[in-house]
Formats: C-alpha cells, sequence, structure tokens
C-alpha cells in the first residue's frame, strides 16, 4: 500500500473488499459468515486427532469449525494431515475460549491439507466465523483473537453486524509491479 494511503478498495469472489489503516494496523472489511451448528464431516474428528471422550461442537460457516472445550486442547492437536485432507471439507476452523487472564478472547488454528495447506499460521477468512460465533457466546463486539499456529498472530475483530472486520499487522514478504493495460500501478 502506498505510505500515504488511508484505503485501498478491490474485486474478489466476496464482492468488494476494503482494506484501511489505522496506526499500524491493517483493517479488511469482510462479509461475516455466522456458523450454524451441523453434524462434523465423516473422519474430522480423527483426523484432527480430538482425543476419545473429549467433547467437540461443530459448526459450518465459511469453512467447519470444530469449538473444543479449552485452549491447551486446541494447542496441543496434532492432525493426521493425510487423513484430514480426505474428510468432505475444504478447511477447517478449531477453537476455544482463551484461558483466563490472557489479554485475548478466544484462540484457533486453521488447517486446509486439501488445498495444500497443512497448517495456515494467521487466517483472516476464518475468523469471518470465528467473530460472530464468539460476539454471540461472549456478548461482545469487539474481540482480540490469537491464532495459535507455530508462527501465530494477533488480531482486533470486530462483530458489525453482517460485516467484520480483522485488524491486524502485516509483513511484509514480496514486492512487485502490476502492469495493467499498460499502466504501471
Amino acid at each position: 500500500m502506498d505510505p500515504g494511503r488511508k484505503e485501498v478498495r478491490f474485486e474478489s469472489r466476496s464482492g468488494e473488499l476494503r482494506v484501511t489503516r489505522e496506526g499500524d494496523l491493517f483493517v479488511l472489511d469482510f462479509p461475516a459468515r455466522p456458523p450454524q451448528a451441523v453434524e462434523a464431516p465423516a473422519g474430522m474428528t480423527a483426523a484432527l486427532r480430538v482425543p476419545d471422550g473429549q467433547r467437540a461442537e461443530s459448526y459450518l460457516g465459511h469453512y467447519h469449525m470444530m469449538v473444543l472445550p479449552n485452549e491447551s486442547q486446541v494447542r496441543e492437536l496434532q492432525p493426521n494431515f493425510n487423513e484430514l485432507a480426505k474428510v468432505e471439507a475444504f478447511g477447517a476452523i478449531v477453537t476455544a475460549v482463551a484461558d483466563p487472564g490472557v489479554p485475548y478472547d478466544f484462540v484457533s488454528r486453521f488447517f486446509a491439507p486439501r488445498a495444500g495447506i497443512n497448517e495456515d499460521p494467521v487466517t483472516g477468512s476464518a475468523h469471518t466465523t470465528l467473530t460472530p460465533y464468539w460476539a454471540q457466546k461472549l456478548g461482545k463486539d469487539v474481540l482480540q483473537a490469537r491464532q495459535v499456529s507455530q508462527r501465530g498472530g494477533e488480531l482486533r475483530c470486530t462483530n458489525a453486524g453482517d460485516r467484520v472486520l480483522i485488524a491486524g499487522r502485516a509483513t511484509l514478504f514480496s514486492t512487485g509491479t502490476i502492469h495493467l493495460q499498460g499502466s504501471s500501478i
């Protein structure tokens, strides 16, 4: 983003998306994808290696979502990615309310081995489902999220009705020039 520019708009499969700058945070404006309770797809619980007897609630929003009882259970999961790639679900979110005393409200991890991504470090699109779910459960519209992948990351998520605002810091990993119809961007 141009250092002086405060907003960028672009077209995506979800329609127009906006990115604005708030200090050192970038805020993405996405459509909300609230989850609905469903049965877990065949093989998902086993592929995620959710221990036998452990309660796991199952939902479907933009991706399939499993809610576990606590943060440590999310952190300790060691999925079988070969088996998870066979499950009829593009991606799997695993989430739980955060442990007491930490500076975030919920944790998550995101797995998509069918798309060649065993575990994504920080998944904005997963938060279009996580945010409406946790906003309703915790009774608040602004939430602090922590994705607890190996690299991990923190996001501020705002439930805004039919939209979700996801704010976080960005890490530059590549630069380049795109040429469109003879002009340079």
